[in-house]
């Protein structure tokens, strides 16, 4: 499989002031993995959820911590579903984020 694509994985933390107000930071590094669109049972599926998928990225299972955030040329995108495969290798299923254009 062609890892060749480089994602950005955005992980968000949330820190409380003095005032009880939460602030919200971002963490970032990039990560090479396989891109693909979703298949057409995964996009009906999604829909009837409210989502609507968009891509599924595969890349090594370790370079992954949990982030919910993928940036794909200049998109965020929502991590709705993961799943571990063979290989030592994990698939992100994502959609848009919204508010974002």
């Amino acid at each position: 499989m062609d890892r060749s694509e480089i994602v950005t994985l955005i992980a968000e933390t949330y820190t409380t002031d003095a005032f009880n107000v939460q602030h919200a930071s971002e963490s970032s590094r990039q990560v090479f993995a396989h891109v693909d669109s979703v298949t057409q049972t995964e996009w009906f599926d999604g829909a009837r959820q409210g989502l609507n998928p968009e891509y599924r990225f595969t890349m090594f299972r370790f370079d992954y911590a949990g982030e919910n955030i993928v940036e794909y040329k200049g998109n965020r995108y929502t991590v709705y579903r993961t799943y571990i495969g063979r290989n030592d290798s994990i698939e992100l299923y994502v959609t848009r984020r919204q508010g974002n254009v």
